[in-house]
């Protein structure tokens, strides 16, 4: 059992509970695919964005490969201790089609999770299924929020924050604040 300081839980609480407050969030960003628009979101001032394209890791475990669509990623300029991420896989077309696209990705997100909440919401005013929890990352202790979108026309956005123990509390409401602008633009 992990015991948080006051601050840490106090922020954790707040990212999962959902709690938005105002924060700096106004550059846009679109992610697309293959030139279509799918969804887009504000970055926080001094957040840097960093994509990539489809690519494939592989499970060491079991020594097949994963494919993971291209992802959009952001984080803030002089911190890693925090990192959100946006993916909206192929073939990936609802919510249900998105946990199990999570399962498939999950031990490259995070190590040991434990689920510490599960929710039905919308985000962006689409239907939307959040899991909250705890785990590892490289060694460290993590909170984890992970995502998954209803988008329009049969697809999905799957995004994950992740904020490591000690991290500092006033990320969160850089986080909410890209929550709350996430918008589908099909």
């Amino acid at each position: 059992m992990r015991i948080f300081t006051g601050s840490t839980l106090a922020a954790c609480a707040a990212l999962w509970l959902g709690a938005v407050t105002p924060a700096s969030a106004d550059t846009p960003v679109t992610y697309t695919e293959a030139g279509r628009a799918l969804f887009g979101f504000s970055v926080p001032d001094y957040w840097v964005v960093r994509t990539g394209g489809p690519r494939e890791i592989e499970d060491t475990e079991l020594g097949d490969l994963r494919a993971v669509a291209r992802v959009m990623a952001i984080r803030p300029l002089t911190d890693d201790n925090v990192w959100m991420g946006f993916v909206s896989p192929a073939g990936v077309k609802s919510i249900k089609d998105g946990l199990q696209y999570l399962e498939d990705i999950d031990k490259f997100l995070v190590e040991d999770p434990e689920v510490t909440n599960t929710s039905d919401t919308r985000i962006g005013g689409l239907p939307a299924r959040v899991i909250r929890g705890t785990g590892t990352r490289d060694g460290r202790g993590i909170n984890f929020t992970a995502s998954v979108i209803d988008l329009p026309n049969g697809r999905v956005a799957v995004v994950v924050a992740i904020l490591r123990n000690g991290a500092d509390p006033a990320y969160v409401d850089d986080l909410n604040a890209v929550f709350a602008s996430f918008r589908a633009t099909q």
